[in-house]
C-alpha cells in the first residue's frame, strides 16, 4: 500500500512540474513531451510513474495522448476546459432530466446571446449569418447536410460575440447533445420548419430588435425540444 502511495505522490509531482512547464511555454503547444526514458532520468522515477503522470495530464486536457505516438502538449484553453468535463457531463446526462437540464442552460445562454447580437452585430457579422442561413436553406432536402448547417448557423451566433468562452460552450453543447440530436428523424418538412425558425432569428437581428430575436430563438429551441421529446420521451 505504501508503495502505491509513494508512486501516486511521485506522479503528482511530475504532473505539477510538467503542467508548470506547459503554462510557462517551456513546453510549447504542439510540442511532443520528452521520451519516457528522458522523463524517468529527469525525475528519477519508474516507467509506471511516468505513464501515470501522462494519463493525469491527458485527463486535465494538457496533453493529447495517442497510441504508438509520443504525447503532444496542448496548452490549456477553454476548449480543453470543457473537454475535461466530458466524462462527468456524459454521466449526468444519463440521470433523469439530465438532457433537459443541459438543454435549458443552452436556452438561457442563447437567449441572452441573440439579444447582444441584435444590438451589436457588425455588417460582417450579418453577412456571416446570412451565408450560414443560405447554406441551411440549400440543405433542406439533404438531411445530413442540414444537420451540419444547422450547427453552423448557431456556431456563427456564438462566434459573433467575440468572446472565446462562448464558441467553446457552443462546441461543448454540440458534442454533449450529439447522441440525441444526431439520432433525430430528419425529414424535409422538419428541416424546413427549423430553417424558417433560423430565418426569423436572422430577420430579427437584421432589424436590430432584441426582443423579437429572443422570442424567435426561444420559440425555435422550444420546438426543437418538443421534437426530441416526441422522439425519445422525457430525457
Amino acid at each position: 500500500m505504501q508503495g502505491q502511495e509513494d508512486k501516486g505522490r511521485a506522479a503528482d509531482l511530475v504532473v505539477q512540474r510538467l503542467a508548470q512547464k506547459i503554462q510557462t511555454g517551456e513546453l510549447a503547444d504542439g510540442q511532443p513531451l520528452p521520451p519516457e526514458r528522458n522523463l524517468m532520468e529527469e525525475f528519477g522515477i519508474s516507467r509506471t510513474v511516468v505513464r501515470e503522470a501522462v494519463l493525469a495530464l491527458s485527463n486535465k486536457g494538457l496533453i493529447e495522448a495517442r497510441p504508438r505516438h509520443r504525447p503532444v502538449v496542448r496548452k490549456p484553453g477553454f476548449d480543453a476546459a470543457f473537454d475535461a468535463l466530458e466524462s462527468i457531463v456524459t454521466h449526468l446526462l444519463h440521470e433523469p432530466g439530465g438532457v433537459r437540464n443541459l438543454f435549458d442552460t443552452r436556452i438561457i445562454i442563447e437567449a441572452a446571446l441573440v439579444r447582444e447580437v441584435a444590438k451589436n452585430a457588425t455588417k460582417e457579422d450579418i453577412l456571416a449569418l446570412k451565408e450560414a442561413l443560405a447554406a441551411n436553406k440549400a440543405a433542406i432536402h439533404d438531411s445530413d447536410a442540414f444537420y451540419e448547417t444547422d450547427i453552423g448557423f448557431h456556431r456563427v451566433l456564438y462566434n459573433t460575440a467575440r468572446n472565446p468562452v462562448l464558441p467553446a460552450i457552443n462546441k461543448a453543447y454540440t458534442n454533449w447533445l450529439a447522441p440525441q440530436w444526431s439520432q433525430m428523424p430528419r425529414l424535409p418538412d422538419r428541416n424546413r420548419a427549423n430553417y424558417d425558425s433560423h430565418r426569423e432569428i436572422y430577420e430579427a437581428i437584421l432589424m436590430r430588435d432584441p426582443d423579437a430575436a429572443e422570442n424567435a430563438l426561444r420559440s425555435h429551441l422550444h420546438n426543437a425540444w418538443e421534437q426530441v421529446r416526441k422522439t425519445f420521451g422525457e430525457l
